[in-house]
């Protein structure tokens, strides 16, 4: 059995909170999920809040900069770029449930800085794509929250009504263009 690493440890929290919460982001449990020992976890973590800021870095890493990292060294026209983040967005994974989970927990203090920029970077991304497509910097920005609204939206509805959203593939392509339209018209 190879030895686990921090990213490991770290991945297994974000799951764990994704699919619960903080409240599940346990040593112990994920201790016994990843076949190690609390030593194993002692060896790369202070505590469980060491624990949780790598799984937040994690998260906006896997999240937030890798994607936008991807979308701009494509050099793809603002428009394609714009499709593909909605596409991507809208086709809900892991890590993108876990914003539902860290939404829950806002006002927690490793939660709260971690979402608070987090969100400013995705809304100002958002707003340059709006902005390279023609639109002013207010209307830029609206539309910006409007398209990151719809994100949220669609979470929300992915853990409430999932039957109300369209299927994987496809459907989730032509939802994310439907949603691309209304924000572009």
């Amino acid at each position: 059995m190879s030895r686990l690493t921090r990213d490991d440890w770290a991945a297994a929290a974000l799951k764990a909170l994704s699919a619960g919460g903080l409240t599940a982001v346990a040593v112990e449990p994920l201790a016994v999920r990843l076949h190690a020992t609390k030593g194993s976890f002692y060896w790369h973590f202070r505590n469980r809040d060491d624990l949780i800021a790598a799984a937040l870095d994690l998260w906006r890493l896997t999240g937030t900069t890798n994607v936008i990292s991807a979308l701009e060294a494509s050099s793809a026209p603002a428009r394609t770029r714009i499709r593909q983040l909605f596409v991507q967005a809208f086709a809900v994974h892991t890590y993108a449930v876990a914003d539902l989970a860290l939404l829950a927990d806002a006002d927690h203090p490793l939660v709260a800085p971690v979402l608070a920029e987090v969100t400013r970077q995705r809304l100002a991304y958002v707003t340059d794509l709006f902005r390279e497509l023609g639109h002013p910097e207010d209307q830029a920005r609206r539309r910006a929250v409007l398209a990151y609204s719809a994100f949220l939206g669609r979470l929300q509805l992915g853990r409430a009504a999932p039957d109300l959203l369209p299927a994987a593939g496809a459907a989730t392509e032509a939802y994310a263009d439907e949603v691309l339209a209304a924000l572009l018209s």
